[in-house]
């Protein structure tokens, strides 16, 4: 019973990533019968030593059928490669169905420090360039030497590898083709984490409060030190609350948080300093709230020039990804930009990792996409991929294109060349005075909000707690238009289609009566009052006239000019803050508008801001938190890129 209990966490945090909510869950289409692995597969647990001495625990799935060779597919995860023991086996292994079932040999590693590997984990290890001796490992090299053992060691496999992951296994994906073993030959990323500055637990600086409840997942210490562990030595806070947004606001500064992180465990490991608590990835984040030498080390992006061009690479990701968004859009790019060779990139109408799904009614959260994308994806796109470089001729002619993008919008896969597509056009438009968003700028004048600390605009009007935000990412914004310390700007009914196709631009000009404020921003689809409305919405929602949030961005103001050096504003002084909101491709029809709103406070999907300057946010005082006065200025303006 008790190692029941202690595992509970890790199933709820698998059920919270892996489902959908009910009235989806129903239309999933079962195609993989119970016992397919066990009858198909054979299963072998082996411990791979690396170069330092420490062991990887490593789950082998080869094929029954020896009468020809198959190639290796494998993900590094640090959630686990269970089930463990002889004759337990997971239902369905593999990126997805077809690869599993027209035969690979797949392979499962728990990364260092975690569960029944050796060593010592970090939450993201830095890379390490130029190596000199074989004590300096990281993920790269533990990829490499466990490719080298496998394609030694495993029978019937074709010398050829992929790897693939989605969030932190699509890390490790991309962490691979770095230094990559000559055997590698594709890799796909999925929802890939790249800077934790910038995914999942921050946004631009700011502290993503919604992933609280997620920080002991990463930053709880095994009760042996580094000794391996078959069963969840972590446990998730319980907030004791279905309201998550009156929680953190009785609980005030984020100091107050710091009991949650003290698990009594001093008697097994080294006492904390003071200040400091038993989980080691909440001390950095309280120690560190700036892009210091810590978090710029951690990030893989800046890599990218060491990944190799023989490793062929499939960047995949979701356009309302509320954890990862800005992960897998700098991936490809960067790879891009860095090497020659295979990489391409698919994104579709999905949160986090829904493509690993096969629902038939493909939704994100109260909005309806189309029906079998993700099934379409596996089919077509990945399986296809795959075999091309793992099997078949390897010549970078896989029939797809560089950029397969899914137009939010139009409900529609298109092709590219490149991304952003060649034929976009940048095009300003001004928020202007009666909220307008206009394609000229209509003279300079000040609209003015109060931000009340005691009162801070919800991200999401559903009163709930979550283990990590999803659906806002597609949520009906009727509830923040409607208050008064939200700004809105929007154009006239659209006579003609227009496409989004890349990155927006926020070019705010601003006050404020403090000397500290965050900004947030958000675009939205605005559809006609005659939207039909699809059966899985909410109950108390209609599509008429429902505001879609298409892509939205905060930044903490104080890092304006630099993410390594935060700097005060000064009071009442006229000030730019520009903000890049990531990658959309979203076509606004005709009969709908485009809007923008514009606020200081989204609560509590990122923390609150003081609003007074003080160096290190997350040891704040209760007295530092003051409501104050902004303005937004109407020479401030979006940049879009449109494609015509």
């Amino acid at each position: 019973m008790k190692s029941m209990l202690r595992i509970l966490p890790l199933v709820v945090f698998l059920l919270i990533s892996f489902q959908s909510c009910k009235k989806t869950a129903k239309k999933e289409a079962v195609e993989v019968e119970e016992t397919y692995v066990a009858d198909n597969y054979n299963k072998k647990e082996v411990d791979i030593e690396m170069r330092d001495g420490v062991t990887l625990h490593t789950t082998i799935y080869s094929p029954k059928d020896t009468s020809k060779e198959y190639p290796i597919l494998m993900q590094r995860t640090p959630y686990s490669s269970r089930p463990y023991g002889e004759g337990q086996y997971r239902r369905q292994i593999g990126p997805n169905v077809n690869l599993m079932k027209e035969g690979n040999i797949i392979v499962y590693q728990d990364v260092r420090g975690r569960w029944l590997s050796e060593g010592h984990y970090e939450n993201m290890r830095a890379y390490i360039p130029n190596k000199t001796s074989s004590e300096q490992v990281d993920e790269s090299t533990d990829t490499y030497d466990t490719i080298e053992w496998l394609v030694n060691n495993v029978e019937n496999n074709n010398g050829n590898v992929g790897v693939w992951g989605i969030s932190y296994p699509g890390y490790y994906a991309t962490y691979a083709t770095i230094d990559a073993h000559p055997a590698l030959k594709a890799s796909s990323p999925q929802a890939c984490i790249g800077d934790f500055f910038f995914d999942d637990f921050h946004h631009n600086g700011a502290y993503l409060l919604s992933y609280f409840r997620a920080t002991s997942l990463f930053g709880t210490p095994r009760p042996n030190g580094d000794q391996p562990i078959d069963t969840a030595w972590y446990t998730l806070p319980n907030i004791g609350t279905e309201d998550q947004y009156q929680f953190f606001l009785d609980k005030g500064p984020l100091k107050n948080l710091n009991s949650f992180f003290e698990y009594g465990l001093k008697d097994e490991i080294s006492i904390a300093p003071d200040g400091m608590t038993d989980d080691f990835f909440w001390n950095e984040l309280k120690e560190h709230p700036n892009y210091d030498e810590l978090w710029q080390s951690k990030g893989l992006i800046q890599h990218l020039d060491k990944s190799k061009s023989h490793v062929a690479t499939m960047i995949v990701g979701g356009w309302f990804d509320a954890e990862d968004l800005y992960g897998p859009l700098e991936t490809y790019k960067n790879i891009e930009k860095n090497r020659e060779g295979y990489n391409t990139m698919v994104f579709g109408p999905w949160d986090h990792g829904r493509w690993a799904r096969r629902s038939e009614r493909n939704l994100v959260g109260n909005y309806y996409f189309g029906d079998s994308i993700s099934t379409f994806f596996q089919d077509k796109i990945e399986t296809k991929f795959f075999n091309h470089f793992l099997k078949g001729e390897a010549d970078g002619n896989t029939g797809l294109p560089e950029a397969y993008v899914f137009d939010s919008g139009r409900k529609e896969w298109k092709e590219y060349d490149s991304w952003p597509p060649k034929e976009v056009e940048k095009a300003r438009m001004f928020l202007s005075e009666n909220q307008a968003l206009t394609t000229e700028q209509k003279g300079v004048t000040g609209i003015k909000f109060i931000s009340n600390v005691k009162k801070p605009v919800p991200y999401s009007e559903d009163v709930k707690s979550v283990f990590t935000p999803r659906k806002y990412m597609t949520d009906d914004q009727r509830f923040a238009a409607r208050r008064s310390d939200v700004l809105v700007f929007e154009t006239d009914v659209l006579e003609d289609d227009l496409t989004l196709a890349g990155d927006i631009m926020a070019n705010l000009k601003v006050t404020t009566t403090g000397d500290a404020a965050d900004w947030i921003v958000k675009v939205i689809d605005v559809h006609p009052s005659d939207a039909e409305t699809n059966e899985e919405m909410q109950d108390h929602l209609k599509m008429s006239n429902y505001h879609l949030m298409v892509r939205s961005e905060v930044l903490r103001g104080r890092f304006r000019n630099s993410f390594a050096k935060p700097e005060p504003f000064i009071p009442n002084k006229k000030t730019d803050v520009n903000i890049k909101l990531q990658d959309v491709f979203h076509t606004f029809k005709k009969g709908h508008r485009l809007q923008i709103q514009v606020q200081s406070t989204w609560f509590p999907l990122i923390d609150l801001n003081p609003q007074t300057y003080v160096e290190n946010i997350f040891k704040a005082d209760e007295s530092d938190f003051k409501t104050q006065t902004h303005t937004v200025f109407t020479d401030s303006s979006l940049e879009f890129s449109i494609l015509r």
